[in-house]
This record gives C-alpha cells, structure tokens and sequence, in this order.
C-alpha cells in the first residue's frame, strides 16, 4: 500500500521521465506486459532500445524464471511500443504498488492501450493445453486490490469502474486477425490466485463454479491499475496445463515455460499484427 503519496509519485515520474530519455519518445501508443515464456513479441520490435530493469530509477526486479528482466522500446508498424520482458508478481514478496509500478509508467508514457499476456491453467473442460485465450473479463481471488490505500486523484478517481477493462472492439480485433490466419482463439474468464503454490482439487472446482476459465498469478492488478488511468486492456492467456480435478498432472514451472514458448509462436503472430492494424 502506498504510504507516501508525493514519494511514490516522484518515484514514477523519474522513471517515466529515464525511458522517455533513453528512447527519445515523448511518448508511446501501446504498452506490452510478456508473461512466462512468452517474450517472443520482442523479436518484432524494429531498431529496439533494450533497457535492463536495473538501470531504469525506482524500478523493480524480476525473479522468476522465464522473465528476462528488460524494458524493450521501439516500433512495432508505426505504433510506439514499451514492452516488459520479465513481469512483477505479488509472490515474489513485492507489495502490489510495486508490482503495478510499471503501469502506473506506462500511463505517465501516455499508452493508450495496454496488451498483457501470462501462462495460465485451463479450468473450461473445452480448452486444450496450448490454446489461447482472450481475456473477456476477470476475477481476484485472495488478490489485494492494488488501488487501497491513499487515491492519487491525478490518475484517476477512488471508485473507478471496472466493468469495462477489457473493451469489446480490442478482443474482436485479435479474434477476427486470428480467424484470418487460422489460429484457434478461445475466450473466457481468468482469474488471479495469489500463488506461489498452484491450487488444490477443491480451490480449483470452487474456481470453475464462479465462472473462471482459465487461472493464473498476474495480469488482474496491473489490468485494474490500467482501468484506474483509463487504459484499456486486451489479454491473452496461453493454457499450459489443464487444471481441471481428475484431469491434472503434477506440474513444474519448466513445464509450464515450455507450453507457453511453444504457444507463444502463435500469439506472437496474433498480437504483433493487431498492434499494427489496431485503432487508437
């Protein structure tokens, strides 16, 4: 919880201020958040800038196997890009203004939409590892909303909505360019368990009662921070195992990132040609 108000936003804006610096940008289009295993999307990227997270003010660090831990920044068609190799998970011990940090950047960069992608369990009895998910709407389970504590009014209001964080016109983007190119999409409902530890039987079919398709550690805080700035969300989950009760295998975190890097190719495809068809 953010406990300095004025701190925490010198903090953002010295960050902000380093990448517009370093990249010569006064400001972005969109902003890219990568998932396990999924970090792909940078190889689209025309004459990129690489930032390691280190060298940026005030910024985190990465942890987890599978996030490489760098700001990539250039163009991907004439769209500016800011993409994170490497994300930030409430797991890994960071409070959730840290983890949303980079968001609340992204914002002060101008983005006008904010493309995040994870590895994640498929709970729908139709999915099969592998596939992709659009993300049409979310869940927090046990997830600290990331907006408690003091509200910074220049970045958006103390009860902002959230019905509508992921807009209709963004997912049917990437359904109808994932139709064209004869990708199988589905879409569903993720929801965010806290994690490190991945859900029992009984979690699991309490999960899929409520609605949830697919299950994952990330993606709802820094989708939340967005909708506080007023940024629209597109989200992809790539369904690495099947964690369904009576259907689930012990699972690795290896497992996972290989799933996810052999999926990947294919949502690489997908998101590199919707940021350059989409309208902004």
């Amino acid at each position: 919880m953010i406990t300095d108000v004025k701190e925490y936003k010198e903090k953002v804006e010295q960050a902000a201020s380093y990448i517009k610096e370093k990249s010569g940008f006064d400001s972005f289009d969109i902003g890219v958040i990568l998932g396990s295993g999924l970090g792909g999307l940078v190889e689209a990227v025309e004459n990129p800038v690489e930032i390691p997270y280190e060298e940026i003010p005030n910024f985190p660090r990465s942890t987890v196997k599978g996030h490489s831990g760098k700001l990539v920044i250039g163009k991907i068609g004439d769209k500016k890009v800011v993409m994170l190799s490497g994300r930030f998970h409430y797991y890994e011990g960071y409070p959730m203004e840290v983890v949303t940090f980079p968001v609340r950047v992204f914002g002060l960069l101008g983005i006008k939409l904010l493309v995040v992608t994870n590895a994640a369990g498929g709970m729908n009895p139709t999915f099969r590892t592998g596939d992709i998910m659009i993300i049409e709407d979310h869940i927090s389970f046990l997830m600290p909303n990331p907006l408690i504590g003091p509200n910074i009014e220049e970045w958006g209001v103390r009860f902002p909505d959230v019905n509508h964080v992921y807009p209709e016109k963004f997912w049917k983007l990437a359904m109808r360019i994932a139709d064209e190119m004869g990708i199988r999409l589905e879409k569903g409902v993720y929801v965010a368990v806290t994690g490190p530890t991945y859900e029992t039987k009984a979690e699991l079919k309490l999960l899929r009662g409520w609605g949830a398709d697919a299950v994952g550690m990330s993606t709802v805080p820094e989708a939340i921070v967005a909708a506080h700035m007023k940024i629209p969300v597109l989200g992809f989950s790539v369904i690495t195992d099947i964690a369904i009760p009576g259907f689930i295998n012990e699972l690795t975190h290896e497992e996972v990132l290989k799933v996810a890097s052999e999926a990947g190719d294919k949502l690489v495809k997908i998101v590199e040609k919707v940021i350059k068809e989409v309208d902004l």
